[in-house]
Parts: structure tokens; sequence; C-alpha cells
């Protein structure tokens, strides 16, 4: 493969953000591992000391350091991904993804309509500063959003909805947030990776992400360009009934909490999750 290509956007850069939760790890579950990166989850999937695990997504800019550290620590010093999954490719949740794939040499897919934000072709839409929300909105257009190019080590996720090397996943669509966002589903134990298809903090608001404020929110409001789409991503997730679920932003939910706060959400969208002003709400109907 050629590494020469593997490249950042441009406008790539260190965000110096951060949480209270920033490095802390979480087991869900026993094959199931939270890691807070600053003020995003990865997860890591497989059993502790295994050697082998899946990745999903890949933290912030200049944070492969890290996230191998806490790899090594859970699955021993000579551990290795199987793959690098991908729920969407902001900045925030591919952050490292080339230094880990050049140290581990290993593949990495996203849905087909995510693909072109990761071989350099698109850019996501500029986020929005005007929308209604804290601090961390009218920050946004700092934000990296030129894609980057992952070459022939990115591929599309399988059509059929598998995921590969994950063989009790399924992959779910769960666009809005981005074209070809994805969430992570076993049917086993209810399982659910939800990337940002909805959050577990408010993540337009500054004390809420430093303090990790758990409340249930839909996805992050200056990046989310499409929220029909969104709504009808959380209606589906909450359709599945999940038991757990870990977000890219904000503590892991369950039980009790996660079904009552998920079935509001998906009841209440249009309230709870939609801005009331923003450029990406102009196109959208709050009904």
């Amino acid at each position: 493969m050629d590494q020469e290509k593997l490249n950042y956007g441009s406008d790539y850069k260190v965000i110096p953000a951060t949480s209270i939760t920033d490095g802390v790890g979480i087991e869900v579950l026993p094959d199931l591992y939270c890691y807070n990166v600053q003020i995003v989850n990865i997860a890591f999937v497989g059993n502790k000391n295994d050697n082998e695990f899946i990745l999903i997504d890949a933290g912030m800019p200049n944070t492969a350091d890290r996230i191998i550290r806490e790899a090594e620590e859970r699955f021993g010093v000579n551990c290795r991904p199987k793959a690098v999954i991908l729920t969407h490719g902001h900045f925030d949740h591919v952050g490292a993804v080339i230094e880990i794939v050049e140290h581990w040499n290993v593949p990495v897919f996203a849905h087909q309509l995510e693909i072109p934000y990761l071989t350099g072709e698109k850019r996501y839409p500029d986020p929005d500063p005007t929308v209604e929300g804290g601090i961390i909105a009218k920050v946004s257009p700092l934000f990296p959003i030129e894609p980057i190019n992952l070459g022939t080590y990115v591929k599309p996720l399988p059509s059929d909805g598998s995921v590969p090397e994950m063989p009790e996943f399924k992959w779910i669509h769960t666009p809005g947030h981005t074209p070809g966002h994805i969430s992570l589903f076993r049917e086993k134990d209810r399982a659910l990776i939800v990337g940002d298809a909805f959050v577990t903090v408010k993540q337009e608001n500054l004390y809420d992400v430093l303090t990790q404020e758990q409340e249930i929110s839909g996805p992050p409001r200056y990046l989310t360009p499409d929220w029909n789409s969104s709504w009808a991503s959380v209606k589906k997730l909450a359709a599945l009934h999940p038991s757990v679920a870990v977000t890219g932003h904000g503590l892991p939910m369950a039980g009790e909490a996660l079904k009552e706060n998920l079935t509001k959400l998906a009841a209440d969208f249009d309230k709870l999750a939609i801005p009331d002003f923003g450029k990406f709400v102009e196109n959208n109907n709050k009904h």
C-alpha cells in the first residue's frame, strides 16, 4: 500500500479541548471498552488480553500515541487491531487514524457514502456558529473539515450489513449528522455503538462538555446538516431497544435510563434536538 498518499486535510490541527473524563476508560461489557480522548469516545471491541481487537473510531488529532498505549494496556504489548471501523469521518473521529493504520498496518472500513470524505474527494459543510446552543458552537469554525486521504487503506462496509472482523455485530445506516454515518448493534445482548447519531452530553454547551453532565441529546448541532434524516435515524435506533449505548460524546448509558431517554428523544426530537435557528435548520421542517 502506498503510504505516501495518506494525509490529513490542510486545516488539520490539534484542538485544545478537554473534559473531566479525558483519559478515563470504562468497561461497559467484558468485550466492550469505552475510552475518552479529550472530548470524544473511541471503543475497543474484544476481550481483555486477547491480543486482537477492533477499534471503533480514532479520536482527536495528535492522540495516536495515547490510543496505542491504551490498547497495549488492555490487550497486551503485542496487540493489534484486526480492523478500524469508522462511524463517520469528522475530525474528532478520525484524528489519529493515519498514525494508527501505519503503526499497525490495519484496514479501515466506513459506509460507502462516507468514503469520499476519507479519500480526499469531498469536504464536509462548514460548521454553523450561528446555531442555537453554547460556546462550542460559536468556536466550531475552528474545527477541521477538509477531507483526509486514507488511500487504499479505507474500504466500504459490506452492503449486507455485516461488519468485517465483528461477526456478531451489524452496521446500521444512521445518516443526518453525515451522509454515511453508521451505528453498530449486537442482537444477542442489544449492545449499541452509536457514533454521533445521538450523544449523552449537550455537545454545544461548554460546561456540559467539561463536566460530562449526562443528558441524552441529538447529534452535535453545529455539524449536523440534515435534521430530518437525523430524526429518522434516532427512531431507527430506539426501535432496537438497546440495553447499553456507547456514544461518541458523553458517558455510556444503560438500562432503564437509556430506554426512557432514548424513547423520549425519538418521540420529541423536534423539541429536544432540532435547534430553533441556524443555517442547517432552514432546509428542515420541524414536523
